[in-house]
């Protein structure tokens, strides 16, 4: 089990292309190329780098990672976020979209909660059932 510290890595995780194309006669084509996502992200570990979490920010470039969590709340928030809860072996367990001054409820199994600007993740095309790896500098 990894033993978390306060830093910064890169968020990587494999993106690939949903939707399943058809060929004339109707048979399925395979899904079109995979490719692996590369995002900054800050690790919050300690409990005072969690409670400050984005606090106070304007935004974020990236994500902010808080281990262990399992829930979170938007109050003095400047800005809506994308949550992702995490289980124990980094896969997406939820994505959810909060807007300031609201109290997400905690979710059963999630030891990790990954957060972003509002409309980020769907950008980068992280959702539930993805696993993620976490690369620390």
């Amino acid at each position: 089990m990894t033993r978390w510290q306060n830093g910064s890595g890169t968020l990587r995780f494999v993106q690939s292309d949903t939707e399943k194309t058809t060929t004339a006669e109707g048979a399925p084509n395979a899904a079109a190329p995979s490719a692996t996502a590369s995002i900054p992200v800050e690790i919050a570990a300690s409990y005072r780098a969690r409670s400050r979490g984005l606090l106070g920010r304007d935004g974020i470039d990236g994500a902010l990672l808080l281990t262990p969590a399992s829930g979170v709340h938007t109050f003095r928030m400047r800005f809506p976020l994308d949550v992702a809860y995490l289980g124990r072996d980094l896969t997406v367990l939820a994505v959810r979209t909060m807007r300031p001054g609201r109290l997400g409820l905690p979710r059963p199994r999630s030891r990790h909660v990954l957060e972003a600007e509002a409309g980020a993740m769907a950008r980068w095309g992280l959702r539930a059932g993805v696993r993620v790896t976490i690369d620390t500098r």
